[in-house]
């Protein structure tokens, strides 16, 4: 038996994914073709396709914390694990990921099938490499906005190589909430950064790149995980706010 039917998953095909979404507001399925999908929360606020990083899949420590948390506050948070994470599961053995291109293709049909499911707006958005995709989606299509933990503006101790190319085709409002320390992008080297309009970062106190401060700054991880979420909240409300006034004045 597969890690994910020991794990609970319902096994579903994607037209019957529907009815089960609108039965239930948490739930975890097997899409067949697709792979894992689990639904946390009520959009009370909204709606976010969410997804991992490179090294951990949505069952991560940081994940489930990030995403609870997030829920609580009345967002809808849709997670997946892309087919290479999947592989670690079902084999218990660590692999790198495909190339990012690939791994935006899978992101990309899983959006097209979830964003056909709901009434109200998706966003998009991940931890790491997964909100790296997010942002790669949003700069090709339509996306009423996104939200990323931990962007990995260049990889760690090559921070001249910046992943910052396709952010000034993006047309939505875009949040980035980043640890001071982030080794992917500490709060120094970023202020060098000549980033678009539509981007607003929040910086997390002492926070590495998993939102963990040192013990000497009297935080904790789990307090940066809720203000980050708290904060992610107040972003998705105001802009949804604006969507929606946005389509009753073109009414």
């Amino acid at each position: 038996m597969s890690h994910y039917a020991l794990s609970d998953y319902i096994l579903l095909t994607p037209d019957a994914l529907s009815e089960e979404t609108h039965l239930d507001s948490n739930g975890c399925y097997l899409v067949q073709g697709m792979g894992p999908l689990a639904v946390h929360g009520e959009a009370k606020i909204g709606r976010l396709l969410f997804a991992h990083g490179a090294g951990a899949g949505q069952q991560s420590a940081f994940m489930r914390q990030f995403v609870t948390s997030l829920a609580g506050r009345g967002i809808q948070v849709l997670c997946i694990d892309f087919p290479y994470m999947q592989q670690m599961q079902e084999t218990g053995k660590r692999r790198p990921p495909p190339p990012i291109a690939q791994t935006l293709a899978q992101f990309a049909e899983w959006y097209a099938l979830l964003d056909s499911l709901f009434d109200g707006p998706l966003w998009v958005g991940g931890k790491s490499m997964g909100g790296r995709v997010a942002t790669l989606l949003a700069s090709q299509q339509p996306c009423p906005g996104v939200v990323v933990a931990g962007y990995p503006f260049h990889p760690t101790k090559v921070p001249e190589k910046l992943r910052l190319e396709h952010w000034p085709t993006i047309t939505c409002p875009m949040l980035v909430i980043q640890g001071e320390r982030d080794p992917f992008g500490t709060q120094e080297e970023v202020a060098s950064y000549t980033l678009p309009a539509n981007a607003q970062l929040a910086w997390l106190k002492d926070g590495d790149h998993d939102f963990k401060p040192r013990r000497s700054s009297g935080l904790t991880q789990t307090f940066l995980i809720d203000e980050a979420t708290q904060v992610a909240a107040s972003f998705v409300r105001v802009h949804s706010q604006g969507l929606k006034e946005e389509g009753n004045a073109l009414a």
